[in-house]
């Protein structure tokens, strides 16, 4: 990252200190609803011209990185690991593997995601290609994704037309809900969605924007897409195809199990982490949806949160601690994403959330007390929902 971009712990601490007060968390006030004192070309103007720009040589050598280290991690499991001795050495480094190898493929998701959002490089056909290569090769449908994907950022915070992550009011909850809101409901509720919340939501439309009839990301005729987009959801489609067929040969060439053990595992450690990401960045105490009568893009766009996965930052091209920078304007590189929140951070002030809070505790914390979405009682913004947890 550029000099200017980096923001240590004590920054943030001091900020948020100055801020807020010595005796107030800041990663629990709410954030205002009211129209912001500034606009959206105050805030791009206070980011240096520079971070708008695209190089390609420059994304490109953050894929090869990555690729490079996931080489050396496969390396690792077919030569190294098996030759180990005693056996129990064995049993403990495959999960090192998988969590490393995990944490790298999380890293080259993200980095198609960049492609998706046009801030890889200036050509949007080599973008749509890396894409493409890159995500296929995770098994998502690339074109799929980045429709779905593009008007999420489109309709974020709204009730309405948001695509992913969409909370519930409390009359539509499922029947079963205060039922598994307790420890062991809350614990196998996020097994369930950190291991198939991924996959579920590419095929099924779990936890999306509902549809008046059947919506899959695999399915070319259905209700997410426009006709004119249903060329791209073939490609996809075939681009994962092809990732498939690869790995059944891989099957028949070294056995199911080998290739469960070197890609299976990992693939699911990404599901986990991009579920896990996408959760944190839109589910917080502090955030607002709108109704359709109160929505706007502007405050949409700033209702989301940054978080701070230490070490994982860098690894995950800081799609974790700059996604509210992201939203504003998402066609910006990821390396030059902490030097933007840097710089507008002054400008938000109490529209810019951020919480420090350790991943997992967060994590936990979020599915306990962020159950469903509900006005205030009393309050004059009927259109303003805030998360609720009591029954």
């Amino acid at each position: 990252m550029g000099a200017g971009g980096r923001m240590t712990a004590k920054e943030r601490e001091d900020q948020s200190a100055t801020a807020y007060g010595p005796d107030e968390d800041p990663s629990l006030r709410r954030s205002p609803t009211e129209k912001p004192p500034f606009t959206l070309s105050q805030i791009k103007k206070a980011i240096p011209p520079h971070c708008f720009q695209r190089s390609v040589l420059r994304s490109f050598s953050y894929v090869v990185h990555d690729l490079v280290i996931s080489a050396a991690l496969f390396y690792v499991a077919l030569a190294v690991i098996p030759t180990l001795s005693p056996p129990l050495l064995r049993l403990a480094a495959w999960p090192l593997y998988w969590a490393a190898q995990g944490c790298i493929f999380t890293g080259v998701w993200v980095i198609a995601h960049e492609c998706g959002h046009h801030a890889f490089s200036d050509s949007s056909l080599l973008d749509d290609l890396v894409g493409l290569v890159l995500h296929s090769a995770l098994l998502v449908p690339y074109f799929s994704w980045k429709i779905s994907h593009r008007r999420h950022h489109s309709n974020t915070g709204s009730l309405d037309r948001d695509e992913v992550f969409v909370p519930k009011r409390k009359s539509a909850l499922p029947w079963y809900s205060r039922y598994i809101n307790n420890p062991p409901g809350r614990l196998l509720t996020l097994a369930v969605t950190l291991i198939l919340g991924w996959p579920l939501y590419l095929a099924f439309n779990v936890s999306g924007r509902p549809y008046p009839r059947f919506a899959c990301h695999y399915d070319p005729y259905g209700p997410i897409y426009s006709d004119r987009e249903r060329a791209q959801i073939f490609i996809s489609d075939a681009g994962v195809l092809a990732a498939f067929y690869a790995l059944c040969r891989l099957a028949g060439a070294f056995g199911f199990w080998w290739v469960v053990r070197v890609y299976g595992v990992p693939l699911l450690i990404v599901n986990g982490w991009l579920v896990t990401i996408t959760y944190l960045q839109h589910t917080h105490a502090a955030l607002p949806h709108y109704d359709s009568g109160e929505w706007d893009w502007f405050r949409g766009a700033l209702a989301t949160v940054d978080r701070d996965y230490g070490v994982l930052n860098r690894v995950f091209h800081h799609i974790t601690d700059t996604h509210v920078a992201h939203h504003l304007f998402s066609t910006m590189p990821h390396y030059h994403a902490m030097e933007a929140t840097k710089a507008i951070r002054p400008i938000l002030g109490e529209y810019y959330q951020f919480d420090g809070t350790p991943v997992f505790k967060a994590l936990w914390r979020e599915a306990r007390e962020c159950i469903y979405v509900e006005p205030d009682e009393g309050g004059e913004k009927k259109g303003v929902f805030w998360y609720r947890h009591k029954f």
